[in-house]
């Protein structure tokens, strides 16, 4: 008997799954809305822990690394979070000029000294941002960092969302800094090892600097289990991983997206419906983990990184299926 490649993808998420509470039809109902999204590869969600459902509908196979794209900036925020907990940041508040002073290069605005750490893991640097159409200059330019830091101000920090990558670059490299270790090696010791999930080498600057902010990738299941870290208050497996202090305040809204009007804390994206509020990871082309503690869910979302999603296109019914389909289900379900 032969399979062809989307019938044994399916029939692999379905024996994964099968040890796990039992799907109802609700959840059955939401895959297949989820199919229905050309764009939409997998689809993974937990409830209280256990797995509900988790299916791969087209793209690589669940065991496979994906690009996460900005999800990746998530994924800082938290590393930052680990810095503050072990003492290598004394403060959010910290500045560029005290903690990571070779950085900013001489060309740079004096006020560049002055931008916090807290600045630059909201996106509130008031620096020019170096995504969208900035984004291809930036990173042909032979050193990404100064960069980033050499760019005019358009705002002042800690005023409003500037949506940049180089802040979260500036940001990784400030934590290599001070640790003495790449981001690949704080990111694979402080939550790869924890979390049990492989973390697989990414881009690097010409400086080589590990990015900050986007091209890192992760398997469906492990952008499920750092979720779930978060839900869980920092905890995984027994093991602390964040503090609970940094999961609150990185659930905090700190200021507010204009591209999608959604509030933004530490590397996430924040939202409320129905009296229940959620957590999302964003990466360009649908790439989503998002976080709802109420109802003790976590899913994890994969699409084709190739292709864009907007608020007004294909993130907007991303946000629908969650929003109406899922979280309501959830809210069901837990009784």
């Amino acid at each position: 008997m032969t399979f062809d490649r989307r019938t044994f993808l399916a029939g692999a998420a379905s024996a994964l799954a099968a040890p796990a509470l039992a799907q109802t039809d609700i959840w059955e109902s939401i895959a297949a809305a989820a199919e229905d999204l050309p764009q939409c590869h997998a689809l993974a969600i937990r409830q209280s822990g256990q797995p509900v459902l988790l299916r791969v509908f087209r793209g690589p196979s669940l065991n496979r690394p994906v690009p996460i794209k900005s999800v990746s900036k998530t994924i800082v925020a938290a590393l930052t979070g680990a810095a503050l907990d072990r003492g290598e940041l004394a403060s959010i508040d910290a500045t560029l000029g005290e903690v990571a002073p070779r950085l900013i290069p001489w060309e740079a605005d004096p006020g560049v000294a002055g931008i916090t750490i807290a600045d630059l893991v909201t996106m509130q640097a008031g620096l020019e941002r170096t995504s969208g159409a900035n984004y291809g200059a930036w990173v042909s330019s032979r050193n990404w960092v100064a960069d980033a830091l050499s760019r005019p101000f358009v705002a002042e920090p800690g005023q409003r969302m500037l949506y940049s990558t180089g802040s979260f670059h500036i940001l990784g490299a400030v934590l290599s800094e001070i640790s003495g270790q790449s981001l690949l090696t704080l990111a694979r010791r402080r939550l790869g090892a924890p979390l049990g999930i492989d973390i697989p080498a990414w881009t690097r600057d010409p400086q080589g600097r590990y990015m900050g902010g986007n091209e890192m990738a992760l398997t469906l299941d492990a952008m499920v289990r750092f979720g779930e870290m978060y839900r869980q208050v920092g905890r995984f497996d027994g093991q602390q991983v964040l503090s609970p202090s940094w999961v609150a305040q990185s659930f905090a809204p700190r200021t507010r997206s204009f591209f999608s009007g959604l509030d933004y804390g530490y590397g996430w994206f924040l939202g409320e419906t129905g009296g229940v509020g959620y957590a999302l990871a964003r990466g360009y082309g649908g790439q989503i983990i998002c976080v709802a503690p109420q109802l003790e869910l976590t899913l994890a979302l994969t699409s084709d990184p190739t292709l864009p999603a907007r608020s007004g296109g294909y993130f907007g019914d991303l946000m629908r299926l969650i929003e109406r389909r899922i979280l309501p289900a959830a809210r069901v379900q837990l009784g």
